[in-house]
């Protein structure tokens, strides 16, 4: 019985880092849908890295922490957290601006609800 509590405990914790974490990226995509560059690290600009750290850093510490929840109760890795991880860099001349893939981001994810 005390494990199921301690299982059922550790996902409620894990749903709610899983909602602080969309409601942290969901506030960055709409500082970068703005105009702010830096979130997604798609140009060499050292100011505009250095201005999103924090929040990268925030992103990435919430990611840890629910893919290690996820872990413990034999889940899947966090997949958003895979996907914003997987959409930041370089990318080539081609490729749409940071404001116009964080609008993207914001379509994607109120569409999923």
């Amino acid at each position: 019985m005390a494990k199921a509590d301690r299982l059922e405990r550790l996902d409620t914790l894990r749903a709610s880092l899983e909602e602080d974490y969309l409601a942290a990226l969901i506030a960055a995509l709409r500082v970068t849908a703005s105009g702010k560059w830096g979130l997604f690290g798609h140009n060499a600009d050292r100011a505009a890295r250095a201005a999103a750290a924090p929040t990268i850093e925030a992103l990435t510490e919430l990611g840890e922490e629910i893919d290690a929840a996820r872990e413990q109760l034999f889940m899947e890795p966090f997949e958003l957290h895979q996907q914003f991880l997987a959409s930041r860099g370089p990318v080539d001349a081609q490729s749409v601006g940071e404001p116009k893939q964080a609008q993207a981001w914001l379509a994607k994810l109120t569409a999923a609800g």
